[in-house]
């Protein structure tokens, strides 16, 4: 052990002061390191199924692309595989490995013909993924359950919220056609807006009437789904933030951090129809972060108004022409009609 490498020995046993320090240094390396064994653990499986139906797929084709199922191929395969492997090879199982083979064939085979080189999720995760048709918006998915760390019920509820949908309606085409091969990145405010929200979370659809602060403590309530909702980078600040002016207080609803645009992010409830007052006023709220609190090597504050209802001609010609920092969105307390939702956006790119 040269000197350096003394040096920084001693310099890592000062840090360790007591055993309540190592206890969690050394937990931290254990946790970690299961952590890494178990997704190594799911890929390598990943791999494997992909392998199988594969080899399920050439039996079948015969090498020249001439359909020969036997009626009992995966019945027989099936019963003889799960005496000696025991369980996870049922007929059902075995027509998953298939299709999961058939979606992502085309886009992840190498020239040897084996497994593609990353498979990143589990098993559970490529049984939703591989169900949706379009490819593009599979990977997109696909691309943000890796990033973001996706559990399979977070996985689930984008989809079923439409976020691919959502996020590729306010972009042009080769903004959609990168959305799909990147996933979401995050170089403007403007990235990060969706239209409309879903706050299905909230549990509100059946109430009758409800108001501003109800929906305010909900969203408290259910905050982990919420910046689930908001998207990547946000970090809760406070809730109804005060702006003073001599004697005259302003409230901020729900003040957020994002750590990619590296600025606050301001939202304000609108239990009904948006008016330009509500936009003026949040024009103040972001001009007071930019002069009082913002740093000077942060970015300009964004403002977000979430409204029921909006007229994007009174958003339009009450912001200024240049506007890069204030939004309107619309909310909703209820899944939206996916396959709606799929016809505009189709309707939108051609």
């Amino acid at each position: 052990m040269n000197e350096d490498d003394k040096r920084q020995l001693k310099s890592d046993a000062d840090d360790i002061m007591d055993s309540e320090s190592l206890f969690n240094a050394i937990s931290s390396i254990i946790e970690s390191t299961r952590s890494s064994i178990v997704k190594a653990v799911n890929t390598t499986i990943v791999h494997a199924y992909y392998n199988i139906g594969r080899y399920i797929v050439e039996f079948e084709q015969n090498g020249d692309n001439r359909a020969v199922y036997g009626s009992r191929l995966l019945e027989n395969l099936s019963v003889k595989l799960s005496q000696r492997f025991g369980k996870g090879f049922s007929i059902q199982n075995l027509r998953n490995m298939r299709q999961f083979y058939y979606s992502y064939s085309q886009i992840r085979q190498t020239p040897s013909s084996e497994s593609p080189k990353l498979f990143t999720l589990s098993w559970s995760h490529y049984l939703k993924l591989m169900r949706i048709d379009n490819p593009d918006e599979r990977q997109f998915y696909e691309i943000e359950a890796t990033n973001n760390n996706w559990s399979l019920r977070e996985l689930e509820r984008q989809y079923d919220s439409s976020l691919y949908e959502r996020l590729a309606l306010s972009r042009n085409k080769e903004e959609v056609k990168r959305l799909a091969k990147e996933g979401q990145i995050i170089e403007k405010p403007a990235d990060l807006i969706k239209d409309p929200y879903i706050l299905e979370f909230v549990g509100l659809e059946s109430k009758a009437s409800y108001t501003e602060s109800d929906l305010e403590n909900k969203l408290i309530d259910n905050l982990q789904s919420f910046l689930l909702e908001l998207g990547k980078g946000f970090m809760f600040v406070g809730r109804q933030y005060r702006i003073t002016f001599s004697e005259d207080h302003f409230y901020v609803d729900l003040v957020f951090y994002n750590r990619f645009l590296r600025a606050f992010f301001l939202i304000d409830l609108k239990r009904g129809k948006l008016r330009h007052q509500d936009i003026g006023q949040m024009q103040m709220y972001v001009n007071y972060f930019d002069r009082e609190i913002k740093t000077d090597d942060e970015n300009p504050s964004v403002g977000l108004l979430l409204c029921a209802d909006k007229n994007d001609a009174i958003v339009q010609y009450t912001l200024p022409a240049d506007n890069n920092n204030i939004f309107a969105g619309k909310y909703m307390t209820y899944l939206p009609d996916k396959e709606s939702l799929k016809k505009l956006l189709s309707d939108n790119i051609k």
